[in-house]
């Protein structure tokens, strides 16, 4: 069944037009309110967000949700996703609600609901919501008498129990003393629970991205724009730079020479430590379609598999759960590390890396580039309705350059979740055929889609 408001990470989408309204947030408090309220105990929602203008509007239409069925309310304030996730489940709440559109310019905002044990809701449960939206658009969700309302509170001390939390992720018998980390918050949820966390270690921390506006998230700073830090590295001879995004669930690293390090790197670098040490389950990690080929080359010769997934950090996560992997994670910095959470955390996935690096005594430049990455090339091709990728002249192209990258390369092409937009990439040794088998495709899909 084709869902109307959840897409692949919550609801998404631009603040006050469509599915991000304050009508439509007080909605969602009702139905996730309804659908969670079980058991004879008093019910409660934790509530934490980024730092976007519009967090205060849909945090308070999530509020007079939530309450008008009965649930208690605690809000956090701004916090990391992974934050929220954790503190939902140790503070034992029924649901927990982040607000946030991650890495989207502020104009977008969202909301990703977590269940009871701090993972992220199945499908079916996000479809009865669905339903319970509609419901309470209708007027048929069920209020709470007068004396039944629900009472919201914020609490002063969520920062901390994160900052702790994180902190005890690192080794016990490791200090940041001696490193100079460049911090970029992106202007966004983590902007003072990281570079406190890190400060703490022992690190002689340099922070940028932490002056958060309302307006300014994700702004030229962040995992999603990594010149700035790569440039404050270089000025503060800075032995790396870690970013974040603006929800702080992202995690991309540069190195003391200002070079980007992409999460393929980061999680062969963890996946070697943990494997060395005897903690890596499942015999690799798991990573999605779009994971160079290079990642998985470098793992084979290490002894270790790769296992891939649709795109999307939730299907890394479910595919961890079944198979039993604690690694896992996308190229562009979702890391997931389900000894220590049930969601992407970008500090506790730098603590991981900061491990290594202390560890191996050496350079960044030398210690986190672990394989030459194959070329690889992505390109987005909009269309105007229809499905150009079921044409028959599409399928022939797309057969043909199967057949020219077999051995030497991969292709992967896919409808987006979010937009009518079809993503072609390809990938292989010889860096002008991966560019031309990507734009023959490109071409055959303009042609069918006009």
């Amino acid at each position: 069944m084709a869902r109307k408001y959840f897409g692949t990470d919550g609801i998404r989408g631009a603040t006050n037009a469509g599915a991000m309204t304050a009508s439509m947030a007080m909605k969602v408090g009702m139905a996730a309110g309804t659908y969670f309220q079980r058991g004879d105990h008093k019910h409660r929602v934790l509530i934490g967000k980024d730092t976007r203008l519009s967090g205060y509007m849909l945090e308070s239409a999530l509020v007079a949700g939530f309450t008008s069925v009965g649930m208690d309310v605690i809000m956090v304030g701004p916090l990391p996703t992974p934050a929220v996730a954790m503190l939902t489940q140790s503070m034992r709440a029924d649901i927990g609600v982040m607000i946030s559109a991650s890495h989207n310019p502020f104009a977008d905002n969202g909301i990703k609901l977590f269940g009871p044990d701090g993972y992220k809701l199945s499908d079916e449960a996000e479809e009865t919501i669905e339903q319970l939206i509609d419901s309470a658009k209708e007027g048929d969700v069920a209020l709470s008498p007068s004396a039944q309302i629900g009472r919201a509170r914020r609490i002063d001390d969520a920062q901390g129990r994160y900052i702790h939390f994180a902190k005890s992720t690192f080794p016990s018998d490791l200090r940041l003393d001696g490193l100079r980390i460049v911090i970029d918050c992106a202007n966004g949820a983590a902007y003072k629970v990281a570079p406190l966390a890190l400060w703490e270690l022992g690190a002689d921390v340099v922070s940028i991205g932490i002056t958060p506006n309302g307006t300014n998230i994700n702004d030229g700073v962040g995992s999603t724009a990594p010149q700035t830090l790569s440039e404050t590295v270089v000025a503060a001879g800075a032995d790396i730079g870690i970013a974040l995004d603006g929800d702080a669930d992202r995690l991309i690293v540069v190195d003391e020479t200002g070079r980007v390090i992409d999460g393929d790197q980061l999680m062969a670098t963890i996946a070697a430590g943990w494997a060395r040490a005897g903690r890596l389950a499942g015999g690799g990690l798991v990573a999605t379609v779009m994971s160079n080929l290079g990642l998985e080359r470098h793992l084979k010769a290490q002894g270790l598999g790769l296992v891939r997934t649709k795109v999307g950090d939730r299907y890394v996560l479910e595919k961890m759960r079944s198979s039993g992997y604690n690694v896992g994670g996308e190229q562009s910095g979702h890391i997931i590390l389900s000894d220590y959470g049930t969601t992407g955390d970008g500090l506790v996935a730098a603590l991981q890396v900061l491990a290594e690096l202390k560890r191996a005594g050496a350079p960044a430049s030398e210690v986190l580039h672990r394989f030459a990455p194959l070329p690889q090339l992505l390109k987005n091709v909009r269309f105007a309705g229809g499905k150009p990728l079921d044409d028959a002249s599409v399928q022939s192209v797309i057969a043909a350059a199967e057949a020219e990258l077999a051995g030497t390369g991969r292709l992967v092409i896919r409808p987006s979740g979010t937009e009518p937009v079809i993503r072609v990439m390809a990938e292989g040794d010889d860096a002008r055929q991966v560019e031309t088998v990507v734009d023959r495709i490109c071409d055959a899909v303009r042609q069918a889609a006009a």
